[in-house]
């Protein structure tokens, strides 16, 4: 791209921003409204760090998938959790809201009393999760339990199969413990579905039918073939402590559990999706469902973390689609592509950077994409003083879930046993290949995993915090990917690719459209169809059908992210540091984006003390 064209769409990114007044929407919560104080002579509460801890540690020993992925103990407390799989029962829900309750009493005392800078930001945080826990609560079944993202059929199989630690012989004698109580936690949630039928709590039936497509793909090959045994047999084989004996008792035993109890968990399961199908039909938005409205409104405040109405999302959703796909018209003509639709033009140019198909592309896309996230890290490192110590690698996602799944990033091990992931699917026979730079960007670098694993990493934050125990929310963590593709643009990385650009452009359009399709789906009576006219694939559209309002967060996240950015610029003027506005952003961990407006008023005052 020539640089005065450069130079030209930085001055009109600049100017396009229209502020959202995001910040008379991000304070649903009168507690989370309260000031983060300076850094003044404000001492610490040595009796909140105590209780937070204990807290935190009774919240993780609660959910022991979650104490495994960030190994958040050690010794033989971690050891005993990693050989349990989390209870899907209604009382360890009822447990959960009881004890977050107790935490929010005792969280409101506090931060009424005497807090440090630090230790307040942790009591809004703690605050806010829990809160949400419990708002939420009410209306946890309005999502499939079985949906093709989230349901046990396909997360016990991910969790297993690539979070379970792998790094001795203990760890498979773990994993065969907690392969044991696969069965016991499918049946429980297979009764929490019953409930939610009962309830008429249904899913579209091109949801069921997702669902019910991984079901019979788990059941398909004998028990030896079984994606469960076939992982152990790969990720075993070459622990030093294990003997080739013990690894081959292991195996059988594996197999005979699968066969014994795992398959007719199960098949249970695929009768429980037959008896339903006749009973749904495809009406797609949480609407469909009783008290539907109230569901969807608890949903964007959860993952917006904002008061923002659906149908505000929805008008700035169109907005910034109209910005965009203007920004688009005109590069698209700059290639020759005049006539139809913004979408039909991406389409054809996208066609003429599909890989040729007399072999298989895909190793070469993969190998693609870790080239794309290596120039990637080189370029951060004049943007970025906080970087990760943690490696990043890029996979294909697995075939279990590569049919419904998007790309995503999954955390690094906190013990270093596992890289940050990010998660390619590569279904084929057409490949999304003028986005890939814009992918990569949020999924690994400058994005999720800077975010994630600088925060894992962060010292000078509770571990609570840094673990992501409690954190800030979608808004926040989407919101900064999103905008580390945008910094993409406006630091010209896309020099002399202008198809490129467009892909980056395309994402963030993508994202505007999600505001309309989400919100569409959900409060407008939009059908699957119009929303896939709109421009969204169906395996997104899906998504949004099964996770209302999370889509939201991306855009909404982002906007408020690129307003407090301007904001700092426009009050400290030469004093303004990009480099350090995003440490400030990435050595607070995930945060609401109400206390995320704090910290950047903070740091703008200290920056102006500075002499």
């Amino acid at each position: 791209m020539p640089i005065s064209s450069q130079r030209r769409l930085r001055a009109a990114l600049a100017t396009l921003f229209v502020p959202l007044a995001l910040a008379a929407a991000v304070a649903p919560d009168a507690a989370l409204a309260a000031p983060v104080p300076k850094a003044a002579a404000v001492k610490p509460n040595a009796a909140f760090d105590a209780w937070a801890e204990r807290f935190a540690n009774d919240w993780v020993r609660m959910n022991p998938q979650l104490a495994s992925s960030t190994q958040y103990f050690s010794g033989t407390e971690q050891a005993a959790l990693d050989r349990q799989l989390t209870p899907q029962t209604p009382a360890r829900r009822k447990q959960m809201v009881a004890v977050a309750k107790t935490g929010m009493t005792r969280l409101d005392k506090f931060l009424a009393g005497s807090l440090d800078e630090t230790q307040r930001i942790s009591a809004l945080v703690m605050r806010w999760s829990l809160s949400n826990v419990i708002a939420n609560e009410p209306f946890e079944d309005y999502n499939f339990v079985f949906s093709q993202f989230g349901g046990p059929q396909v997360g016990l199989v991910n969790f297993l199969t690539q979070t379970h630690p792998m790094r001795n012989a203990q760890d498979v004698d773990s994993w065969l413990a907690r392969l044991e109580q696969v069965s016991t936690r499918m049946d429980e949630a297979l009764a929490r579905a019953r409930s939610a039928t009962e309830r008429k709590l249904i899913p579209p039936r091109f949801i069921l039918e997702r669902a019910q497509y991984q079901v019979d793909t788990f059941l398909k090959p004998a028990a030896s073939q079984n994606v469960l045994v076939a992982s152990l047999e790969k990720r075993s084989a070459e622990l030093k402590d294990l003997t080739p004996e013990a690894r081959t008792a292991a195996i059988a035993r594996a197999t005979r559990i699968v066969e014994d109890k795992i398959r007719p968990a199960y098949v249970r399961v695929q009768g429980f999706m037959v008896e339903l199908h006749p009973k749904t039909n495809d009406t797609a938005g949480v609407s469909r469902l009783p008290n539907g409205r109230a569901a969807y409104d608890r949903a964007i405040a959860n993952f917006t973390s904002t008061s923002l109405t659906a149908d505000e999302i929805h008008a700035i959703g169109l907005r910034e689609v109209a910005r965009l796909e203007g920004e688009m018209d005109k590069h698209l003509r700059a290639l020759g592509f005049n006539e139809g639709s913004i979408e039909a033009r991406m389409k054809a140019l996208d066609a003429t950077f599909q890989p040729k198909a007399d072999e298989d592309p895909r190793p070469a896309i993969l190998a693609k994409y870790k080239e794309m996230v290596k120039d990637a890290q080189a370029r951060s490192e004049s943007l970025f003083n906080l970087k990760p110590r943690a490696p990043v690698d890029v996979l294909r996602e697995p075939p279990l879930t590569e049919a419904s799944a998007a790309a995503h990033y999954s955390l690094p091990a906190p013990d270093g046993s596992r890289p940050g992931v990010f998660w390619v699917p590569l279904r084929g026979p057409k490949f999304d290949m003028i986005r890939m730079r814009s992918l990569s960007y949020h999924e690994a670098v400058p994005g999720h995993h800077f975010q994630l694993a600088i925060q894992q990493e962060l010292a000078g934050i509770p571990k609570y915090r840094s673990q992501r125990i409690f954190s800030g929310g979608s808004a926040h963590s989407e919101g900064w990917a999103l905008y580390t593709e945008r910094l993409a643009v406006e630091q010209g990385w896309y020099e002399n690719d202008v198809p490129g650009l467009l892909g980056a452009l395309g994402s963030e359009l993508f994202r505007a459209r999600r505001l309309v399709v989400d919100t569409g789906l959900h409060t407008k009576g939009w059908t699957r169809q119009q929303a896939v006219d709109y421009g969204i694939n169906v395996e997104e559209v899906d998504r949004y059908v099964v996770w209302p309002g999370q889509a939201t967060a991306y855009m909404i996240g982002m906007l408020r992210i690129v307003e407090l950015r301007e904001k700092a610029k426009a009050e400290l003027g030469p004093k303004f540091s990009l480099p350090a506005f995003h440490d400030m952003v990435l050595g607070a961990g995930s945060v609401p984006l109400d206390v995320l407006g704090q910290l950047v008023d903070g740091w703008i005052a200290k920056e102006k003390a500075k002499a």
